[in-house]
């Protein structure tokens, strides 16, 4: 089995984080997670590093969470972060200071959307593929898309999306605000449009941007900390649900799920 991992590289005052387990189209498992998160925490630490970008190596962003792995995080109620950590989805503790722009390529489903949703400026290669598939699991998303999709492109649309599981590419991502730009060539492509991006934003007075960073932040409607406070929690019922278990024989067996309601 292969274990994921997180390359790191400083460009200037730029980090550059990529996930690094492509063998299973960079599927989260937790040691993935875990180097993630240290490396928000590295980025959010050092004063040289005024930028970053979130990027993966391979064909594809992400296929989303290696599921079985993450029965027992989910039935706990509460993301697991590391001491030396920050959590990349910006739900738990303090987020990272800093801009963060996300570069996406190939397939891009579940953790993967709510990570470029907890990112401030998304570039994406041409073919990108996304969805939302939690309810084709049994489960629904706990990464922060309940709250930010719909602030993002609005109610209707990001329902026709979280509702029904269904894949969506970079061209409709593009029209929903959800990705600024699409870029053609492939992942090196988008990946290098992404640190140009970011090398431009480190290039401003680094104060400035922090304080415009936070204070955009500061404007986010009251009650998403409350909802984001009850996305762990309310997920604990389901994971004891029989639907919960016919979805991770789905995603096992390859097939859809045949859901009861209980």
């Amino acid at each position: 089995m292969t274990i994921g991992t997180v390359s790191i590289e400083r460009r200037g005052h730029v980090l550059l984080m990529g996930l690094d387990r492509p063998a299973k189209r960079n599927a989260f498992d937790l040691p993935l997670w875990d180097a993630l998160c240290r490396a928000y925490g590295e980025l959010d630490r050092d004063d040289d590093l005024r930028c970053g970008v979130l990027f993966a190596h391979g064909d594809h962003f992400t296929g989303g969470l290696d599921l079985p792995q993450w029965s027992g995080v989910f039935s706990s109620g509460a993301w697991a972060i590391p001491g030396d950590g920050l959590d990349p989805l910006g739900l738990t503790g303090p987020r990272v200071r800093k801009p963060v722009v996300c570069a996406i390529q190939g397939i891009c489903l579940t953790i993967g959307i709510e990570l470029l949703l907890a990112c401030d400026v998304r570039v994406a290669a041409a073919g990108a593929r996304f969805g939302q598939i939690e309810v084709k699991r049994g489960i629904y998303p706990v990464g922060g898309a309940t709250l930010r999709f719909p602030r993002e492109v609005g109610w209707g649309n990001a329902m026709r999306w979280l509702l029904t599981g269904d894949e969506f590419d970079a061209d409709e991502a593009r029209r929903l605000g959800m990705i600024q730009e699409i870029v053609d060539g492939g992942a090196a492509a988008a990946r290098d449009r992404a640190i140009a991006l970011a090398g431009t934003i480190a290039a401003q007075a680094p104060l400035g941007v922090y304080a415009t960073l936070a204070s955009s932040r500061a404007a986010l409607p009251g009650h998403e900390a409350a909802a984001a406070a009850r996305l762990m929690p309310d997920l604990v019922p389901l994971m004891a649900s029989a639907d919960v278990q016919e979805g991770l024989r789905a995603f096992l067996e390859r097939r859809p799920g045949r859901f009861t309601g209980r």
